[in-house]
């Protein structure tokens, strides 16, 4: 009995001990879990944070503005170096015990800390005596106050404007935007110069950020820019802007309208006419509303009173006969171009026979020479010189050598077809090389006695 006992005894006392055992080993468990759920609290928060200064560096890489971005750079180089990521590794070991993480990221912070972020660029510097404006094209030139090799690229940026000097922010268009230029200059094709001056300015690219804009430069553009007066056409003709076309229904069922009201002054509202560039003129003649009977024709809105100009026309395929000169405002509202002393024009006729001609004062200059896709018209105003070119090739069709007494208006006849302008225009190059060579070539006005009917 009392062998069994002390047995018994034994038995509990080694069950007690080893419930310690395990009581401090669960202990032991509790405390290490909690550790590694510390640990990993912190790996989460690490990421988060990480995660986020990420998205941050990536937003920050579309700022435009220099000072943006580099404020921005410095945040991120700040929160990098005092990130808890720092102190994680990408490859976490546990100590021995159990009780914490081990962490390496030596390696990744020296990375970054050997890092260099491109310096903003300078503003570039637009030579003016470099740029070239020339046959509605403009060619802009700029240079970098020192050599920078890390440029990749430039932005060129234009407007038109009709006001010399620095940009004003009142009534001025949006800036056009060209990108990705390599070069140092630039050349815009195409223009239609229907605006006094162009402002531009330019700004470097490396592959970090986009720098300062140089200061702007003003260069002028202005040219001779007109349209159809619709007021002055003949009621056979259908206008809209810078085309005309033929309408034989035109007249028809507004005559008796018009002359209804011939002495209640002029049907429907007129369309305004300038007196020179820039302003309007006074009607044509008081007593004419518009070209009539078999005057077909129709005067630009826009009267020249000096200067050299020039614009182009294009007839449509189908044309039977057209006219493109120049006219006095006092043309009669019966006259036809060139049948007068105050209009001088090139006639184009398809109709039973074609002829090409050059007319004056009811005195014809048959031309021996091919009808061109497109007539250049140049107006010397203050040399008394009007020509006719081909506008593709530049060969002269005609030139008339006169004294103009008074402002003159672009004008058009059209039977039968139609007329599209190209205003806008400055006179082309070769057209002023030319001029040397043209003046006191057959068919001056003066020597129109050898012009017959």
């Amino acid at each position: 009995m009392d062998s069994q006992k002390e047995a018994l005894q034994r038995i509990i006392t080694t069950l007690a001990n080893k419930n310690d055992e395990i009581q401090n080993f669960i202990d032991t468990l509790n405390q290490t879990l909690k550790g590694v759920q510390s640990q990993l609290s912190q790996c989460n928060n690490a990421l988060e944070n990480s995660e986020e200064l990420l998205e941050f560096a990536t937003r920050s890489l579309d700022i435009k503005e220099p000072e943006e971005f580099s404020k921005a750079a410095r945040q991120i180089k700040d929160r990098v170096t005092m990130a808890s990521a720092f102190r994680l590794s990408l490859k976490p070991k546990v100590s021995d015990n159990m009780t914490h993480l081990m962490v390496d990221f030596s390696q990744e912070r020296q990375i970054l800390q050997t890092l260099k972020f491109l310096p903003v660029p300078k503003a570039p510097e637009i030579d003016p005596v470099e740029c070239l404006v020339a046959d509605n094209t403009v060619t802009v030139a700029w240079k970098m106050p020192e050599e920078d090799n890390k440029i990749d690229h430039f932005i060129l940026e234009y407007r038109k404007t009709n006001f010399d000097g620095l940009p004003r922010v009142k009534d001025e268009r949006c800036w056009e935007i060209i990108d990705n230029i390599k070069g140092t200059e630039y050349t815009l094709s195409g223009l239609k110069f229907d605006s006094k001056y162009m402002n531009f300015r330019v700004r470097a690219c490396n592959k970090a950020v986009a720098g300062e804009y140089s200061d702007p430069v003003t260069l002028e553009t202005k040219a001779l820019n007109f349209s159809l007066d619709n007021s002055s056409s003949h009621l056979n003709l259908r206008v809209e802007d810078t085309c005309v076309e033929w309408d034989p229904t035109g007249g028809k069922g507004q005559e008796s309208k018009i002359k209804g009201k011939e002495n209640k002054g002029r049907s429907g509202t007129p369309s305004p006419k300038r007196t020179s560039i820039g302003s309007r003129p006074p009607a044509v003649r008081g007593s004419r509303d518009r070209f009539t009977g078999e005057s077909y024709t129709v005067l630009g809105d826009t009267a020249i009173e000096s200067g050299q100009h020039y614009w182009e026309v294009k007839a449509q395929k189908d044309c039977k006969s057209y006219s493109v000169g120049v006219a006095y405002k006092t043309l009669g509202k019966f006259d036809q171009l060139g049948k007068t002393n105050t209009s001088w024009c090139i006639h184009v006729n398809n109709w039973l026979q074609n002829t090409f001609a050059a007319k004056h004062n009811n005195k014809v200059k048959a031309l021996d020479v091919t009808v061109p896709e497109k007539i250049g018209v140049f107006c010397d105003f203050d040399g008394g010189q009007l020509s006719f070119y081909d506008a593709n090739s530049k060969q002269l069709l005609y030139s008339f050598k006169t004294k103009f007494t008074q402002p003159v208006l672009p004008g058009f006849m059209v039977w039968c077809g139609g007329l599209s302008l190209n205003t806008g225009m400055q006179v082309p190059s070769a057209v002023r090389t030319l001029q040397k060579s043209e003046n006191g070539m057959t068919g001056s006005a003066s020597s129109l006695n050898n012009i017959t009917q």
